[in-house]
């Protein structure tokens, strides 16, 4: 970090000038152990799919078959991540954690669903342990297939319902400070998320102390899996772009069970759903993007994505005064 700040200084261009640019480039050097840093080769976004119990309680405007019907669509390249990424010069992976059917992309499948969080636990314990080791071998499989940096994303009908609890409960907030529309829900379902996620709160506070618990009572699989998969990723000294709320109520869990595992991450974007806001003030990360995005999938973290390698590019590529042969400052 020192030497991308000291490089930066003799730039040609005033130092400060390119703003949180300069900001992200010394941030990659500095996951990278390099100055100047490496251009990125395999960018890679993870998107863990799963479905969510208290979906059948009216807490999303779209039913929950849609969940299985959109991993065909990405395995198809349909979804706005995979354009997205193609844009962007990612590729991308998803994986089949929770789906309420069957899919082509389940060898790592916990369960089917999970239960309601407002009146069940998510998970059992043992079924949350091999989702955060599921999301953690996903990781390594990532890396050590030469991804340079990671993206986590989201699909699953419902799944903003325990994203709102998991940040609520971690952060003290009041649940009509965390409750959002996801898919564009009306007053009524409104209404029904809120109370759907007061009963689930009471029920998260009591393991607010110890992650695993607090996962299995109040998440999903697909959202442990992103959880060990954000921490795991930090021990294997990988960058990764965050998304939006179901991504930054993985981190905030995965901060509790690998604490310092944030300096990895980059926020992408700041989603529309109220309790992102507060994920990213409680992780003390700054989103690169606030375009209204609210849609998952790591559609906002692929959107960010271009700047991140434009500042890398910017600390690696920028001609010094000395070799431009240009006056510095006085």
């Amino acid at each position: 970090m020192r030497e991308a700040e000291a490089r930066q200084a003799v730039l040609t261009k005033p130092l400060g000038s390119l703003g949180r640019l300069e900001e992200i480039g010394n941030w990659v050097a500095a996951c990278q152990g390099t100055c100047p840093p490496r251009p990125f080769t395999r960018p890679r976004v993870v998107v863990f799919a799963g479905d969510h119990g208290v979906a059948r309680h009216g807490v999303s405007a779209f039913p929950s078959e849609v969940t299985g019907q959109m991993v065909g669509n990405f395995l198809k390249g349909g979804a706005a991540v995979n354009v997205l990424a193609q844009v962007a010069g990612a590729t991308v992976r998803v994986v089949d954690m929770a789906v309420d059917g069957d899919t082509p992309v389940g060898e790592l499948k916990v369960r089917r669903s999970s239960g309601s969080i407002d009146r069940e636990d998510a998970l059992t314990r043992e079924e949350c342990e091999a989702a955060i080791a599921a999301g953690r071998q996903i990781a390594d499989e990532e890396v050590d297939a030469g991804a340079d940096l990671l993206v986590a994303g989201d699909m699953g009908i419902g799944n903003t319902t325990p994203s709102a609890v998991l940040i609520a409960s971690l952060t003290g907030s009041e649940p009509v400070a965390v409750v959002g529309r996801g898919t564009g829900i009306d007053d009524q379902g409104w209404m029904r998320k809120t109370a759907a996620i007061r009963d689930a709160l009471r029920r998260a506070r009591l393991n607010i102390s110890d992650p695993v618990a607090l996962l299995a009572s109040s998440s999903g699989a697909d959202i442990a899996a992103m959880a060990g998969f954000l921490a795991q990723a930090a021990v294997r000294r990988t960058p990764v772009i965050l998304d939006g709320v179901v991504v930054g109520a993985a981190a905030v869990v995965a901060e509790e069970m690998a604490p310092g595992a944030r300096e990895w991450w980059v926020a992408g974007h700041q989603s529309a759903e109220p309790a992102h806001a507060i994920a990213l003030a409680h992780l003390s990360l700054k989103p690169l993007l606030e375009f209204e995005m609210r849609l998952g999938e790591g559609s906002g973290a692929v959107a960010a994505l271009p700047l991140v390698i434009a500042a890398t590019k910017i600390l690696a590529e920028m001609a010094t005064f000395d070799s431009a042969g240009i006056s510095g400052k006085d």
